[in-house]
């Protein structure tokens, strides 16, 4: 009631209709509570755009997260999210894909305002003024969005606590929340240390990784799901059990995939997809990965190209064919793999440039004339 919706904007104009929604969060109704919240991520979070609307917004769906009317289970408002769940879980979903928005672009060592002099990487071009002004208001926001997650990490539905999970991780990212880490990190090491859920241990280490914590007590974690997601934390990098665990785990891809029939919160896709980037950042030689890639071949298709064997092409020839030297052995197996394999060789153009960064011809025959 305190704000002026009427002078707020959305992806459609004047906010004035978003304090109906905000009530219809609480209905009793749990599709009219559905409903609210997908017509609130098509206006205010429009494709991932924030609204001089959505800062209000967000603090209100903030201070409802224990409203007892958030308990209540409901299938998504949209029909590619066939997930039943507490209201309260996709409140904290959504709140995360706020909070992910607003900081796009944001260099880690700033002070979380937008501009040019705290770091940030915007050139000012795409974004006018009012967009700016929406990601500042959704930046300074961040610790009162903390405040009322973190309590929810002990929440008793598994599905809430992921949510929550997923939204700490995302706020713990930025500069200016740096402060709360160390005590979320001694939260969830007692999370991995318990013998919860894969699905949460998993999170959980994930998690720590993202944060700059120290993961290499779990690389010997008794679950393989656990150790390959503890090995992802960018502080074991240059970790050799680390290294091994991922590529250990890259030779059964069917199975990594397996391991969480719905895809977690902080994973892009297929989980062998996150644990092959990591590998090849962390690797020198294609040979050490030649295991690995040759399990993943028989799982790579045209459009997978861009996350699996177009990048193994291009370490396995780093610095492109050469036509006067012959193929190392590693190269030899890729190639013959590659080619071998029907689903690599559709219509779609993605593996086009792959195969020009690493130098090899544009056909499936002409490749497999090198052999």
């Amino acid at each position: 009631m305190a704000t002026q919706w009427d002078a707020l904007q959305h992806a459609y104009g004047s906010a004035e209709d978003t304090p109906a929604y905000l009530c219809q969060l609480l209905d009793e109704d749990p599709e009219v509570q559905a409903e609210a919240l997908g017509m609130l991520d098509m206006s205010v979070l429009h494709q991932g755009s924030l609204y001089s609307s959505t800062p209000p917004v967000a603090r209100f769906v903030a201070a409802i997260l224990t409203h007892p009317q958030t308990l209540a289970e409901h299938e998504s408002f949209f029909p590619w999210d066939d997930r039943t769940r507490p209201l309260r879980a996709a409140l904290l979903d959504w709140l995360g894909q706020i909070v992910d928005s607003a900081a796009y672009g944001e260099e880690p060592g700033s002070e979380g305002e937008y501009g040019d002099e705290d770091g940030d990487q915007y050139d000012g071009e795409d974004e006018d003024e009012g967009e700016r002004e929406a990601i500042r208001a959704c930046r300074s926001i961040r610790p009162e969005l903390y405040d009322a997650v973190e309590p929810i990490l002990d929440d008793p539905h598994p599905d809430t606590r992921e949510a929550a999970l997923g939204a700490v991780t995302l706020l713990l990212k930025a500069p200016d929340l740096a402060e709360f880490v160390p005590r979320a990190a001694h939260r969830l090491r007692s999370v991995l240390a318990a013998d919860g859920s894969r699905r949460e241990r998993a999170s959980a280490a994930l998690a720590m990784g993202a944060w700059g914590q120290d993961t290499t007590d779990f690389l010997n974690d008794p679950d393989p799901a656990v150790r390959a997601c503890a090995a992802l934390a960018s502080g074991c990098a240059h970790v050799p059990r680390a290294t091994a665990v991922l590529l250990e785990a890259l030779q059964n891809p069917i199975e990594v995939d397996h391991w969480f029939p719905d895809p977690l919160p902080q994973v892009d896709g297929w989980l062998r997809f996150t644990l092959l980037e990591a590998v090849l950042d962390r690797v020198d030689a294609f040979e050490d990965l030649a295991p690995a890639a040759m399990a993943l071949i028989p799982l790579a298709s045209d459009y997978t190209v861009d996350r699996d064997w177009g990048p193994l092409l291009v370490k396995a020839f780093p610095n492109g064919y050469n036509p006067g030297q012959p193929l190392a052995v590693g190269q030899r197996e890729l190639l013959e793999a590659v080619t071998a394999h029907e689903e690599c060789w559709g219509n779609t153009g993605n593996k086009l440039r792959w195969l020009r960064e690493a130098g090899l011809p544009e056909r499936r025959d002409a490749v497999r004339a090198l052999l």
